[in-house]
């Protein structure tokens, strides 16, 4: 095997890792852990102090993937059967607005350097990426089949997305 070959694959293996971590849904906005329970259609907000559910948010259907901006203020929470996601105001555990996406969205990941959210929906295979200080539309990008996690690098010049159906993971240049 090529030396190219193996440093691709050894990437690609950590780039999925972390896509696997960034997938999962609990986020902190520090103290506070925000997990979303699918089957009840909410969120508990656990004081990490403490280990005890301190609130628990009301959001959209089926909600799964969860992200939290870079201050801790705001948290995103992806709801699959509503095509939308929910955003809680940290500060006060309430939804402040909900944000259409594509269809069956499964995760979410914040761009620590922009103002930006992007959105894996399976079903569409596509990733939306929306504006973060005022939830609006931003584009649509057109990614493998199944996309099922999203992560963007420290400095937020890259997402990456894994195409669970097409066993590959597409890079989107966050600049355009």
């Amino acid at each position: 095997m090529s030396t190219t070959r193996t440093i691709m694959k050894t990437f690609l293996a950590t780039v999925l890792t972390l896509l696997m971590l960034a997938a999962t849904s609990t986020v902190h906005a520090q103290p506070f852990a925000y997990i979303s329970n699918q089957n009840s259609n909410n969120v508990s907000v656990i004081d990490t102090a403490t280990n005890t559910v301190v609130a628990t948010v009301a959001v959209g259907s089926s909600p799964a993937g969860v992200a939290v901006n870079t201050t801790g203020t705001r948290v995103y929470v992806v709801n699959q059967n509503d095509a939308t996601v929910s955003v809680i105001d940290t500060s006060n555990n309430t939804v402040t607005g909900i944000v259409p996406v594509g269809v069956l969205p499964f995760a979410i990941a914040v761009n620590p350097a922009l103002a930006r959210a992007y959105v894996a929906n399976r079903t569409s295979n596509t990733i939306t990426v929306f504006d973060t200080t005022n939830n609006t539309f931003v584009a649509t990008v057109t990614v493998g089949l199944t996309p099922y996690g999203v992560a963007v690098n420290p400095a937020g010049t890259f997402a990456y997305v894994t195409n669970q159906n097409s066993n590959n993971v597409s890079v989107i240049d966050t600049s355009n």
